[in-house]
């Protein structure tokens, strides 16, 4: 019996010990992404995703990270760099679980990404798809503040493209800024990001 109980204990602690190192891990990344360390942050949160294949949430940030960080550089190489890592993190997860509300959303922003670097060559190709992953995560989770700031703004990138009213858009990310503050994520690592977006963009609306 003491042997029995020496091992289940051995097994609680190694299973604590594990969880304080994810955690760590985790708040070590998001504190190097809050100092704008882009690609440290990101090769921290590769580095768990190949640790805890059973959690979604570290390759979600590598993607996340990736996919924001295409809209800040002009060099071409880089970009396409950004997108393709974005990419490949995010294809694991969604093999796993298509129906991830959350995944969808940075699917949306790798392809306003592709866009965004080329609109002549990759409008055509992209835009359909973002329609239709956005309409698929406001299937899903249509009360989700950040699908529907994801959706209504690049709804609103294509309208003021073609010249068309944003006034329903505007009015999309005014609804999601309630939404996100009364958000509450299942855990302090899972996605509870948008609100100074959608805020600024709802103040430049009007």
């Amino acid at each position: 019996m003491t042997k029995i109980i020496t091992f289940i204990a051995l097994l609680i602690c190694s299973y604590l010990t594990a969880q304080t190192s994810y955690e760590t891990e985790m708040k070590n990344g998001f504190l190097l992404w809050q100092s704008e360390k882009n690609t440290e942050a990101s090769v921290v949160f590769e580095k768990i995703a190949s640790e805890e294949k059973d959690k979604w949430l570290p390759n979600y940030y590598v993607a996340l990270i990736n996919a924001l960080s295409s809209f800040q550089t002009q060099d071409k190489e880089e970009l396409k760099s950004l997108l393709e890592t974005a990419q490949k993190a995010l294809d694991i997860e969604i093999e796993k679980d298509s129906k991830n509300a959350e995944l969808l959303v940075v699917q949306g922003l790798i392809y306003t990404g592709w866009i965004v670097s080329d609109p002549m060559t990759n409008g055509m190709k992209y835009s359909g798809m973002a329609n239709g992953v956005y309409a698929k995560a406001s299937k899903i989770a249509p009360n989700n503040p950040r699908v529907i700031l994801a959706k209504a703004e690049f709804e609103m990138g294509s309208a003021r493209y073609f010249g068309q009213d944003t006034t329903p858009m505007c009015e999309q990310i005014a609804k999601s800024v309630p939404l996100f503050e009364s958000f509450k994520p299942e855990t302090a690592f899972h996605p509870n990001w948008g609100l100074d977006r959608a805020k600024e963009v709802a103040a430049n609306c009007k």
